[in-house]
C-alpha cells in the first residue's frame, strides 16, 4: 500500500511540474480552440443570413425592372453591390444594372459597373458575360482597340462563337473587312447547326461575301 501511495505521489508530482511548465500554454491553446470554433459558427452564421438577405434583394431588383421601376431596381442593385458585394447575387445585380444604363445610353456607368464584375466575381459564366456586354458598351463607345482587348480576355468554350462574332462586329466598324469575315467565319464554325444565332452570323458572311466553313 505504501508503494502504491509512493508512485501515485510521484505521479502528481511529475503532474505539477509538467503542468507549471506547460499549463499556460495549454490553457493559450484551448482559448484559441473555443474562439476558433465559436469564430467559424458566427462566420457560418453570418454567411447565411448575408445570402438570405441578399436573395430576398435581388427579388426586389428583378421584380422592379420588370415593372419598370427604375428607381427601385437602382437602389436595390446598389445595396447589393455596397453591403453584399461577397455574395453571389452582388455581381448578377451589376450585370443587370449595366444592361438598364446601356439601355438609357448611360454607357460609362455600364461600363463601370461590368468592369467591377471583372474585378469581384468568382464564376467564370458571370465574368464571360461581364467581358461581352463590356465590350459591347466599348463598340458602341467607339472604344475599338479596348473592346479588342476586352475580347481577347480568357472565356470558356461554350461563350467562344459570341466572342468570335462581336469581334467580327468590332472589325467591321474598324472598316477590317478581311479581318471581319475571318472573325465571323471562326464564330460560324464554332457554332452547332441547332444554333438559332447562326442564321445571323451567315447573314453577315453573306454581307461579305464570305463563305461559311
Amino acid at each position: 500500500m505504501a508503494t502504491y501511495d509512493l508512485d501515485e505521489q510521484e505521479r502528481m508530482d511529475e503532474l505539477k511540474a509538467w503542468w507549471k511548465r506547460w499549463g499556460s500554454l495549454v490553457m493559450v491553446g484551448l482559448a484559441v480552440a473555443i474562439a476558433a470554433a465559436a469564430g467559424w459558427r458566427y462566420w457560418q452564421n453570418h454567411t447565411v443570413t448575408q445570402s438570405l438577405e441578399a436573395a430576398v434583394l435581388y427579388e426586389k431588383l428583378t421584380q422592379s425592372l420588370v415593372t419598370n421601376d427604375t428607381k427601385d431596381a437602382r437602389e436595390a442593385g446598389s445595396m447589393l453591390i455596397e453591403q453584399y458585394k461577397g455574395t453571389a447575387y452582388a455581381p448578377r445585380a451589376a450585370l443587370l444594372l449595366a444592361k438598364l444604363n446601356a439601355k438609357n445610353k448611360d454607357l460609362k456607368s455600364a461600363q463601370s459597373q461590368l468592369e467591377w464584375v471583372l474585378a469581384n466575381s468568382k464564376e467564370p459564366a458571370i465574368k464571360d458575360l461581364a467581358r461581352l456586354h463590356l465590350a459591347g458598351v466599348q463598340l458602341d463607345q467607339k472604344q475599338y482597340d479596348a473592346a479588342l482587348k476586352t475580347l481577347a480576355g480568357s472565356h470558356s468554350d461554350a461563350f467562344a462563337f459570341r466572342f468570335e462574332d462581336l469581334r467580327g462586329d468590332v472589325l467591321m466598324a474598324q472598316d477590317k473587312k478581311d479581318a471581319a469575315r475571318a472573325a465571323y467565319q471562326a464564330a460560324f464554325g464554332k457554332m452547332g447547326q441547332d444554333n438559332p444565332y447562326r442564321s445571323i452570323v451567315e447573314l453577315k458572311l453573306d454581307a461579305l461575301g464570305g463563305e461559311t466553313k
